[in-house]
């Protein structure tokens, strides 16, 4: 698996994000991976349609596809030249989010 990282946000994915991902068929597993890609270089394009995840305190989404979201909780990483940290935690159909 590839893992993208680049400029000034890091990606952390959890064990929990890596079991919902190897759930997924590879091309979805692929189109996971390009988003990501997009998200390190350009956080806030409009495709991924980042945004807060309502009744979570800290947690994000953004989209794979119209079906397929990735959560992710946002950290600052003081040890490293980055100036974020989006720790993946899951990814899959808006319920399979809603679990905890």
């Amino acid at each position: 698996m590839r893992s993208p990282s680049a400029g000034r946000i890091k990606l952390a994915p959890t064990q929990r994000f890596y079991k919902d991902l190897a759930r997924l068929p590879d091309r979805l597993q692929t189109r996971v991976w390009d988003k990501l890609q997009l998200f390190v270089e350009n956080p806030t394009h409009p495709s991924l349609r980042v945004k807060k995840m309502r009744g979570r305190e800290r947690i994000w989404e953004l989209s794979v596809t119209r079906e397929y979201r990735i959560t992710f909780e946002w950290r600052e990483d003081a040890e490293s030249d980055v100036e974020r940290v989006a720790i993946l935690r899951r990814v899959g159909t808006h319920d399979v989010l809603k679990r905890p």
